[in-house]
């Protein structure tokens, strides 16, 4: 979260994502970005007293819609007993370069989602430091059994609008995001209710053709829950969830680029056909052992096993990963998958919005980090340079 700064800051000679050519960045006594303006703009006697960075490009921290928990703890697996862990992950994420996330609860019982929810509650209204809790991501329990995943089948419940605000509870202002399976609501009344209740449907976990999702998305869901997985593959004759999202102009799909979920190929193939960061924004997905080292680990009743960042059960299915959000930038431009800015955009700008967020404009606090792309060793390297 912000932080007044002692003087004003200006920054010259930046490459902003978004913007044509480099930008000089005012920044205000308390933080706030005042003005955006290029360069042949901006008199000499300014660019004296500020700071060059040279090319590098500057932007809003990440934002990471989709993570399931860290330092050992899972999200829902939340009381009041352990929510002073939540205050150490806020500081965590910030550290690695995370601006604002949503706590993702995976399938469980009503009661663990009732009980992690109060928590969750009770703590955005007096955040301190760190990454901003902006919302909760439900993901589940009315997903579609048979792309269930790592989700536990004894949780999962039918798609009615009984059951969902069952779910709820006293908690819809708290959820931001819901992720769901749309085949299983044949009345078409579940997306609407929610929709009204101002949280974003994300399809997911789910086995819908492509007239479903399509019908889904007319009726007001506007996201797509980790692309590729946990849903039918793109084929030549029926498309499906995916193939419908990718041609949909008002839906953004999330993804993983952590080379395990999806293959650095079909990522390629999915930037080019969602013209990037215009239809598709990077989550971690990460689990509960993000910030551990590698090892076997607790996950609701059962175990996982983490080996070089990806999260396995025991019979192998893939759950996750342990890798920060930033990590995923840094692979798809290792990969040659895409350019700089477009990566940058995928973590920071395209979440945002996503969920009706600005991006880095003027009167946004200047939480900001320096990115810089070194042409020798062909690495890109972050810090944080206002926050």
């Amino acid at each position: 979260m912000t932080q007044a700064t002692q003087n004003p800051v200006d920054i010259i000679n930046a490459r902003v994502p978004g913007y044509k050519d480099l930008q000089m960045l005012l920044v205000n006594q308390e933080g706030i970005i005042e003005q955006i303006l290029p360069m042949d703009t901006v008199g000499k006697d300014i660019c004296a007293s500020a700071i060059n960075v040279a090319g590098d490009w500057i932007s809003l921290g990440g934002v990471d819609l989709q993570i399931n928990g860290a330092l050992g703890l899972a999200f829902p697996d939340l009381t009041a007993e352990n929510a002073h862990v939540l205050q150490k992950i806020t500081q965590f994420l910030w550290d690695v370069g995370v601006d604002g996330f949503l706590p993702t609860l995976v399938t469980t019982s009503v009661e663990n989602i009732q009980r992690s929810l109060a928590v969750i509650a009770d703590i955005i209204p007096c955040q301190q430091a760190g990454a901003k809790i902006l919302g909760v991501h439900l993901e589940g329990p009315c997903l579609n059994y048979h792309k269930r995943g790592a989700h536990p089948a004894e949780y999962l419940l039918p798609l009615t609008i009984d059951e969902v605000r069952r779910v709820l509870g006293d908690y819809a202002r708290v959820v931001k995001v819901i992720t769901l399976a749309p085949e299983l609501d044949p009345t078409g009344e579940v997306i609407p209710y929610l929709r009204s209740l101002g949280i974003t449907v994300s399809l997911g976990h789910s086995q819908a053709t492509s007239a479903q999702a399509q019908l889904a998305f007319e009726l007001g869901a506007t996201m797509v829950t980790h692309a590729f997985n946990a849903m039918p593959p793109l084929h030549h004759r029926e498309p499906g969830l995916l193939g419908a999202a990718i041609t949909h102009s008002d839906v953004m799909c999330g993804f993983i680029a952590d080379g395990e979920h999806v293959s650095p190929t079909m990522l390629q193939i999915l930037l080019r056909a969602s013209y990037e960061e215009k239809g598709l924004f990077l989550v971690s997905d990460a689990l509960s052992p993000l910030g551990l080292p590698d090892g076997v680990y607790p996950w609701d009743s059962r175990e996982i096993e983490v080996k070089n960042g990806t999260a396995r059960l025991a019979d192998g299915t893939l759950s996750g990963t342990t890798l920060p959000l930033l990590v995923g930038v840094q692979n798809l431009v290792k990969w040659g998958i895409c350019d700089v800015e477009t990566a940058i955009l995928l973590a920071t700008d395209a979440p945002r919005r996503a969920i009706g967020l600005p991006g880095i404009t003027k009167s946004q606090p200047a939480n900001l980090l320096r990115w810089h792309w070194d042409e020798v060793t062909k690495e890109l390297t972050w810090q944080r340079l206002l926050g």
